[in-house]
């Protein structure tokens, strides 16, 4: 059995054994499709005029003066809140709204709407946020409003801060780059309950970028990539390296094959902004490189389908972990930091 962290997935126990950077577009563009999309699905969407023309950082700051003092006892937290282990709560990860606050209970209906436009800028396009809304299912937390908000220390021009939000298969961040050297802020967490290679899937694409770094490789790299004893998917505080790392360097592969490797991170940055995109791959940079980096392909040991060759992908270098898995349904974990 693989050790997964249970409680990320509260599915995955119901029958499993379990163990991106495209240019930012303006949300005023595509609204209008976006409302399309919405009258079929039913996905909460912005109006034109509440369209986040501010970056992330600056509607966090408008966020938290909007406050009053029993809200901030509840969504505003010191910095280093529920230091544990010397990992503070808003590095961890969430499976559901960080701290228990749901958005529809904690915020009034303004502060909803700088909520959403906060998501929003913080994503690289409209598309974005309709896949990692699920079409507007969110999987199981159902809505927006069951999803969570917490604002760690106080937004300010010289100060610490990181705006953190949750839901079912959903951890999302923004910090101002309060920690230098760490991409969003801390590890970020998104999924899909639908199968990853299901048409159904919304990201599917991803599962197919990775199947590419799979293709790539001869039988003879292959068989070296493929790995035992998977660590794991999440975690709740940040990075779990191997020791030794598993699977397969990448200073082995061809310069052909590292630029597929390198395309296939990209494709999976594809839903965030593009500054946030380009921080992880120079921070991938400045560890070294891709070739101070490893790649493995995981088989959950209880599969007994012979078509099956890989589960889990997982991608280490130094300072930073990077998993996707398809199946049962998807998972996609990165922390990235300098070494």
């Amino acid at each position: 059995m693989l050790n997964e962290t249970p409680f990320y997935c509260p599915e995955c126990d119901e029958g499993f054994v379990l163990p991106p950077v495209r240019s930012r577009r303006s949300f005023l563009q595509t609204v209008g499709g976006a409302a399309a999309v919405a009258a079929v699905s039913g996905v909460r969407t912005l109006r034109a005029a509440d369209a986040p023309a501010k970056p992330a950082e600056a509607l966090i700051k408008e966020l938290y003066a909007s406050l009053d003092a029993s809200q901030k006892r509840e969504v505003a937290l010191p910095y280093d809140h529920d230091l544990n282990d010397g990992v503070a709560k808003r590095q961890q990860t969430f499976n559901e709204s960080p701290n228990g606050t749901k958005i529809g209970e904690k915020y009034t209906k303004a502060q909803q709407d700088l909520n959403l436009r906060i998501l929003k800028a913080v994503l690289a396009n409209e598309d974005a946020y309709e896949r990692l809304t699920r079409h507007g299912t969110w999987d199981n937390s159902k809505s927006f409003e069951n999803c969570g908000a917490v604002i760690f220390g106080e937004p300010g021009d010289n100060s610490k801060f990181a705006w953190v939000f949750g839901g079912h298969h959903l951890t999302l961040r923004c910090d101002g780059n309060s920690a230098p050297g760490c991409a969003w802020g801390g590890p970020i967490y998104y999924g899909h309950s639908t199968n990853g290679y299901d048409e159904k899937n919304v990201y599917l694409y991803q599962t197919k970028a990775v199947q590419t770094v799979y293709d790539a490789l001869d039988e003879k790299q292959r068989a070296k990539a493929h790995s035992a004893n998977n660590p794991g998917d999440t975690y709740p505080n940040g990075i779990k390296p191997t020791n030794p790392r598993h699977g397969i360097p990448l200073k082995e592969l061809s310069a052909e094959q590292k630029g597929v490797i390198e395309k296939a991170m990209r494709v999976l940055l594809d839903p965030f902004r593009k500054e946030d995109a380009d921080e992880v791959m120079q921070l991938v940079k400045s560890n070294g490189g891709m070739d101070q980096v490893n790649v493995a392909f995981y088989k959950d040991a209880s599969s007994t389908d012979s078509k099956v060759r890989w589960h889990f992908w997982r991608l280490e270098g130094p300072g930073f972990v990077w998993n996707f898995r398809p199946l049962p349904h998807v998972h996609c974990f990165v922390n990235v930091m300098s070494a």
